[in-house]
């Protein structure tokens, strides 16, 4: 993707303090045997055009600038502390990572999503965007996803880098009453799932966050 992309080179310098800032320690990620089942990007990726025009693309979706004010998410706050390796186990560095999800009112940022007063939740980026490190080591700051009709809470994510292209898919609750009964988790075969399931800890007390997880993002090699 081209460095001129609005995303990519906003707040670039501080994409990882500005997530990081509430977590505590290094993400403690463990080795997954397999990589990330692919998932489509489903109908609410925001489009190249539209989102070019969306001045937030950082890695912290739970604080929105907007007239000079600082809005925050409705939400359980979530630090997702990941690391990007590829099935061999090898860290990723400058891997592209986007998330995405609905808000806390089950809504999405999307131009095909109708704006209602009242609909969304205003303090919610909706999107947001990280760069691995050496380490493969990424933070991003959410909102415990939840549920709307028809799915279960997910977030979807969204990686790209030179040693294996792009890799669309979507990290789940662990343990969530209604994984059994969502259409694409139960599509994903059972060896595949534990790389899509983000298990939630209660964050530090003085984080701000109520829940964080360590997750490793695994790739192809």
């Amino acid at each position: 993707m081209p460095a001129s992309d609005p995303f990519l080179r906003r707040r670039r310098l501080v994409v990882a303090g500005a997530a990081a800032a509430a977590l505590v320690g290094a993400p403690a990620v463990a080795r997954a045997a397999r990589f990330l089942a692919p998932m489509t990007d489903g109908p609410f990726y925001p489009p190249r055009a539209w989102r070019d025009r969306w001045p937030d693309w950082d890695a912290d979706l739970t604080r929105v600038e907007r007239d000079g004010r600082v809005l925050v998410a409705r939400g359980e706050h979530l630090g997702i502390e990941a690391r990007v390796v590829d099935v061999a186990g090898r860290a990723l560095d400058c891997a592209e990572v986007e998330i995405w999800q609905c808000d806390a009112l089950a809504s999405y940022r999307h131009p095909r999503v109708e704006v209602v007063a009242g609909r969304f939740d205003e303090g919610f980026q909706g999107f947001g965007a990280a760069r691995s490190g050496r380490d493969g080591e990424l933070r991003l700051r959410t909102i415990r996803p939840v549920p709307y009709p028809g799915r279960t809470p997910h977030v979807h994510v969204k990686l790209r880098h030179p040693s294996f292209g792009e890799l669309t898919s979507q990290l789940f609750v662990a343990g969530d009453p209604g994984n059994a009964r969502d259409f694409l988790w139960r599509a994903v075969p059972e060896a595949d799932r534990a790389a899509l399931e983000m298990r939630l800890q209660p964050a530090p007390a003085d984080s701000g966050l109520r829940w964080v997880a360590r997750h490793a993002l695994v790739v192809p090699a």
